[in-house]
């Protein structure tokens, strides 16, 4: 018969993730859990952040779960959380959660729980011609909207991926003017109107608390 191994004589480093809550993260909002966690206490958080990029590419973020959640249970995590929403995977994020037991943000994107899910549903009307902002992607949209669409190098094709939106809406999760700012001129590059709605972190605060 297997003898069963006691938690105190697995190593160190093993014994301490056990305690930790591994939470894999989409890049694009690292700042936003950083500061929750700061603000909040939370030093269990043990945060994994995968590429940012991915927010352009969905089809790239299960197989990157996949691979960092077996990563994670060989350095002896047993808490993972998914700092993630739907986030364009068609309910492929849904069915990993399902099968691997692992909680994720509820919402279907970040501008969403950012937004508090219920208050951006019940927006859902207003909003139906809105391009959406974050802080990250006021920082960098040049990076994640101008470049990965090829407006820069074709900017006639602006017509073809925004022509049927009315406005840009920045959701701001720090008030700040220079970011504001960024936001204001691409909604003008890409000729939408503007508006301005600050969040705070939203339904992110909750979901880290209860991980």
């Amino acid at each position: 018969m297997d003898r069963i191994v006691p938690e105190s004589e697995f190593p160190a480093k093993e014994r301490s993730n056990r305690e930790k809550v591994h939470v894999i993260a989409c890049g694009a909002i690292a700042r936003e859990i950083l500061a929750v966690c700061e603000q909040s206490g939370l030093d269990h958080i043990d945060l994994n952040c995968l590429p940012a990029i991915w927010h352009a590419y969905p089809q790239k973020i299960v197989p990157g779960l996949e691979k960092a959640v077996a990563e994670a249970r060989q350095n002896g995590f047993e808490r993972i959380f998914f700092a993630y929403a739907d986030c364009g995977t068609g309910g492929a994020i849904d069915r990993l959660c399902e099968r691997e037991g692992i909680a994720r943000i509820e919402g279907p994107h970040c501008y969403s729980f950012f937004a508090g899910n219920e208050a951006f549903a019940a927006k859902a009307d207003d909003d139906l011609l809105s391009f959406f902002l974050t802080d990250f992607l006021a920082r960098q949209f040049e990076a994640f909207v101008v470049q990965p669409l090829g407006l820069d190098r074709h900017p006639e094709l602006k017509d073809m991926y925004f022509g049927n939106y009315r406005k840009l809406v920045y959701l701001s999760q720090q008030e700040d003017e220079t970011l504001q700012e960024k936001a204001r001129a691409a909604a003008d590059y890409l000729g939408l109107s503007y508006e301005y709605r600050f969040t705070g972190y939203g339904d992110l605060t909750q979901a880290l608390r209860s991980a």
